[in-house]
């Protein structure tokens, strides 16, 4: 019995041993390989099919080249090696997207469905045997504005280094009045090709939330349903603290760049709403992805009648999809795909209130609600509203404007004063930073000329 109990004894404590066998940097690496892997997927996936529901088309070496290249490390020195198959159906309609990571674990995939474009499914998912089939959008884009004067000088100077030391423009679009003054793109894009919006989904986010309030569906100062028990206090958390970015709530990392969900398969729910509580809400601004997450799950009942794809369908943005997890929820913090064209028109909406085609979509004042500094502030030189950031402390630039402003240089700037919109697309990579500040001077004074 006693040598019994030795023998077993002696097993227990040997198994820590042979499971640590593999290091923590191999770990990392492998884990690393199935990050890159999956953002390989699912950038192919949504840039060709996206572009090919628009009438156009992206090929992978351009993908490769733009959305591959410059990307976050390590994964920029693992994503370009990682071999590909597109897989189409008997229409020719992108179904999925694999790419091989591990010989011996199964590959990372994309799915398409025409509803909701492309979703990265958990390592070793298989797509859902029934998919939906969008027909293509039958939509005239026209051939870009040339833009002229003095407009035109400030336009070029975006594609250069100008406000940017090593920035990659791909777009940029000024519009004011409703009228497209000008608009400009790299070789590869154009008028129908959309780009991810990063960061600027958060905008969008906001702008769904003020659409749930103006029906009546939601309000900001309400609890946003988070926490397990009425005692956790994470339900004094309301909406109004996440679009603020104002929630309490810790993050790993600044931004939580949420690499598992972005990148790893995981899903919404998984990611973005256990997080601890650990200041007052309200109390401390910190950028995170998960609070816009957060704050898109508590209206998502509204999303059954009135689904992101009917807004976009009625401000006219006819090239945007909203991409949604494998489980089926929209990742509202990043993962939408949109032309230039479309991200002006959104910016419209602010300047006209809230209104479109005389239809209220938007409650009154929204606007001034988006770009109030009303919670605790970031450090830094831009504000912040209720998911929009704020140029207000900006030289050169009326304290009115605010902005949309995503990863690798996306920005939609909303100058109300001057009845203007600036869309600038990027793919800048990491450490080049587009001075949307100086642009926005530039093009607003030549507008004045």
């Amino acid at each position: 019995m006693m040598r019994h109990a030795f023998a077993a004894a002696a097993l227990l404590a040997a198994a820590p041993l042979a499971a640590q066998s593999t290091t923590q940097d191999d770990i990392s690496a492998r884990y690393d390989r199935a990050l890159a892997a999956g953002y390989k997927a699912l950038f192919l996936c949504s840039a060709i099919a996206n572009a090919e529901r628009n009438g156009t088309t992206r090929t992978p070496e351009s993908v490769a080249a733009w959305e591959l290249t410059g990307i976050q490390s390590p994964l920029d020195a693992v994503v370009h090696d990682l071999p590909y198959t597109i897989d189409r159906d008997s229409d020719g309609e992108i179904r999925q997207v694999v790419v091989e990571w591990a010989g011996d674990m199964p590959p990372r995939i994309a799915a398409h469905d025409s509803r909701r474009g492309c979703s990265q499914l958990p390592i070793g998912g298989a797509p859902h045997p029934i998919r939906t089939k969008r027909p293509r959008i039958n939509v005239e884009h026209g051939d870009p504005v040339e833009p002229a004067g003095a407009l035109s000088g400030s336009v070029e100077r975006a594609f250069g280094e100008t406000h940017g030391n090593g920035t990659r423009t791909t777009a940029v679009l000024v519009q004011r009045g409703g009228t497209v003054l000008g608009e400009r793109y790299a070789p590869g894009f154009g008028p129908a090709v959309p780009q991810r919006t990063w960061s600027v989904a958060k905008s969008i986010a906001a702008t769904l939330v003020g659409a749930a309030v103006l029906e009546g569906h939601a309000q900001v100062g309400r609890s946003a349903g988070l926490g397990s028990a009425p005692n956790d206090r994470r339900r004094t958390i309301t909406i109004d603290h996440l679009l603020r970015m104002a929630s309490g709530r810790y993050s790993d990392t600044a931004g939580n760049r949420t690499d598992p969900l972005y990148y790893g398969g995981s899903s919404v729910a998984e990611t973005a709403l256990h997080w601890p509580l650990i200041h007052a809400p309200g109390s401390v601004f910190r950028y995170a992805n998960n609070d816009t997450l957060a704050a898109v799950k508590a209206i998502e009942e509204t999303f059954e009648k009135h689904p992101p794809a009917g807004l976009f369908e009625t401000l006219g943005m006819h090239s945007t999809v909203a991409e949604a997890d494998w489980q089926g929820d929209y990742i509202l913090s990043s993962q939408v795909w949109t032309s230039s064209a479309d991200l002006a028109r959104f910016g419209q909406l602010y300047l006209d209130d809230g209104m479109r085609n005389g239809t209220r979509l938007l409650p009154e004042g929204w606007i001034d609600y988006v770009s109030t500094p009303s919670g605790p502030q970031p450090d830094g030189p831009f504000g912040y509203g209720a998911g929009f950031w704020l140029l207000n402390n900006s030289e050169g630039v009326p304290a009115d404007t605010f902005a949309a402003m995503g990863n690798r240089g996306q920005f939609v700037v909303i100058v109300p004063s001057m009845n203007t919109v600036i869309v600038r697309r990027g793919e800048d990579p990491p450490g080049a930073r587009f001075d949307i500040a100086a642009f926005t001077r530039d093009v607003l004074v030549s507008l004045k000329n």
